[in-house]
């Protein structure tokens, strides 16, 4: 995918200031209210509700925040390929930002991270999603009232409605994107601004953060930062999608503060990065703030059995890298347990019927520590017959379906030495559209494979995902509707082996018993939240097609236009030890 280079122009609120000379690779722009004029303003079109995301938060107790986010977000990379941002706060409780579409390495330099001053912050990558194609809808997201709070968010909430009529007839407060992130940031808002007080503490917050999520429903973890405060985390009741904290001894003596640094991360491998150590999960319907002196812990809502804790599967079967551990499960370990239990099926199903493989192959790079551990469980030869392109993003989540095509064949290429003559099985993580599996199949085909097996890590999925994954609408879902004989003989593969959902769940739940039960929505359609029901999937499956119209019509618009913002700003208020804080647009130095 083709990243659109991020726009030399600052929009806020319509009201665009003059646009400097252009620099080379320039991105940063300095607002000053006297230059304030009008001028061609991309149109910002509504999104989707739901991202798969990668978010981070650290409070440090001295040095620069900006290069940690920064190379916390490049660990992120692989869980959002479309936008990039970052937001600190400095002295004066001033926040400082950068944020733009397209990927870390192309959102942030030198000159704009040295910019980005401060001692706490949070960033965030968000990957491309049917609608979420506006630079508007880069995250953090700001609100300047009350106290002046920035928030990242991952997942999907499933009562934007509600919510959205509620802010604006009851807190009146204005929500200027579709993006429910912004919708859970001004709830956030609204409730803490309701306790009227002009320095709170860490009880208004919970109190605040409690209201919320008992109004807000469905998948949802953030990480936020109130200016001259703190760094805060909370995780929806259900602890549907991940997030854990973790700390390491600061360089600043212990009686200027509690001797930490704390980070927030989507995934542990951020923490082995950074040199952090413990790291935690945090709980579902927990929240965490930290601040330079304290760090303190709240479970503020818990949901009633048997759905307590019902982290999404999907995390294990795809998107988490296989160096994080999530809610004590090693990704890696669960990828080979799914690989021993698969083995079985595909010699129950395959084998028994006397079909031959000759060679297991992976389809890179999900699918390789399962299809090593199938390959060693059936002693059968495992090889690399494909080679990867590292410079093309994942296929399963590029918005259109020709581009995805296109994508493959750019992003892999068979080699024909492992491949002719022989029946292959080739292992994959999921199979979803089926597009990539078919081209993959051929490109199998094409270099003399003389038969081809389908086997898949995870069950068929039927069903669309309202939490947070913008999976395509079920008629677009290779399985829905169809056998597995049907699934095989679209994606042309001699046959297709799927992992059962139980065992799936056993190969995940078998490295922490703890977890009783999973998300597999996306398997089974059993929505573990509520509130999801035809009349629910059927508009967001229209909203899904709306949305992709929308976006092919803004590409044309924006062909040649690129969008970027580096921008402090301002707050309402004083907050404890925020000092002097002023209302402002420039930058200060």
């Amino acid at each position: 995918m083709k990243h659109l280079e991020p726009e030399k122009k600052c929009i806020i609120l319509g009201i665009a200031s003059k646009p400097k000379k252009k620099k080379p690779r320039g991105r940063k722009l300095t607002l000053v209210p006297s230059t304030h004029r009008l001028f061609h303003i991309t149109p910002v079109f509504s999104s989707l509700s739901g991202h798969m995301c990668g978010i981070i938060a650290i409070l440090l107790q001295q040095g620069h925040v900006a290069t940690e986010l920064h190379e916390g977000l490049g660990v992120l990379q692989h869980r959002g390929q479309d936008a990039a941002g970052i937001v600190t706060c400095g002295p004066k409780g001033r926040f400082y930002q950068v944020k733009a579409n397209g990927m870390v390495r192309d959102v942030f330099e030198p000159s704009n991270i040295a910019n980005l001053v401060g001692t706490m912050g949070v960033g965030h990558v968000r990957y491309p999603t049917a609608g979420s194609f506006a630079h508007a809808e880069a995250q953090p997201f700001y609100v300047n009232s009350p106290y002046g709070i920035v928030l990242a968010h991952n997942g999907n909430t499933v009562n934007q409605d509600q919510l959205r009529t509620m802010l604006d007839s009851e807190a009146h407060r204005h929500v200027n994107t579709d993006s429910d992130s912004e919708l859970l940031l001004n709830l956030f808002a609204h409730h803490l601004q309701r306790t009227g007080k002009f320095r709170i503490n860490e009880d208004d917050i919970f109190t605040a953060l409690q209201a919320m999520m008992k109004e807000a429903v469905g998948a949802y973890t953030c990480v936020a930062t109130l200016a001259g405060f703190g760094i805060i985390a909370f995780r929806d009741p259900h602890g549907i999608r991940p997030l854990g904290m973790c700390k390491r001894k600061s360089q600043t003596p212990q009686s200027e503060g509690h001797g930490y640094d704390y980070c927030f991360a989507s995934e542990s491998v951020v923490a082995d990065s950074l040199g952090y150590e413990d790291f935690e999960d945090i709980n579902p319907g927990e929240a965490v703030i930290v601040t330079p002196k304290n760090v303190t812990r709240r479970k503020l809502v818990t949901m009633p059995a048997p759905n307590t804790f019902t982290p999404d599967i999907f995390e294990y079967v795809y998107f988490a890298r296989p160096d994080s551990v999530i809610d004590g499960v090693s990704v890696y370990r669960s990828r080979m347990a799914m690989g021993d239990s698969l083995a079985k099926q595909v010699e129950a199903e395959l084998l028994a019927k006397g079909e031959r493989i000759d060679v297991v192959i992976p389809v890179p790079d999900t699918s390789r520590v399962a299809a090593l551990q199938l390959a060693q469980t059936l002693q059968i030869p495992y090889r690399e017959g494909f080679v990867k392109n590292r410079y093309i993003g994942r296929t399963f989540i590029m918005p259109g379906q020709s581009s995805r095509r296109k994508n493959v064949r750019r992003k892999l290429n068979a080699m024909a030495l492992e491949f002719s003559g022989k029946s292959v099985l080739l292992v994959d993580d999921s199979i979803v559209r089926g597009t990539t599996s078919r081209e993959i199949i051929q490109m199998a085909r094409d270099v003399g494979a003389k038969k081809v097996f389908m086997a898949s890590c995870a069950p068929p999925i039927r069903h669309s995902n309202v939490y947070g994954i913008d999976m395509p609408s079920r008629s677009e879902l290779v399985a829905h509707d169809r056998s597995v004989e049907e699934i095989a003989k679209t994606i042309q593969a001699d046959a297709v082996i799927y992992q059962s959902l139980e065992q799936l769940v056993e190969a995940v739940r078998s490295l922490n018993p703890a977890i009783t039960k999973f998300d597999c929505s996306i398997f089974n359609g059993e929505y573990v939240t509520g509130g999801v029901d035809e009349a629910y999937l059927s508009t967001l499956e229209k909203a899904r097609a709306d949305h992709e119209q929308a976006k092919k019509a803004a590409q044309q618009l924006m062909t040649t236009s690129q969008s970027t913002s580096e921008s402090v700003l301002s707050c309402s208020g004083p907050m404890n030890g925020a000092g002097d804080i002023a209302l402002h647009n420039g930058r200060t130095r």
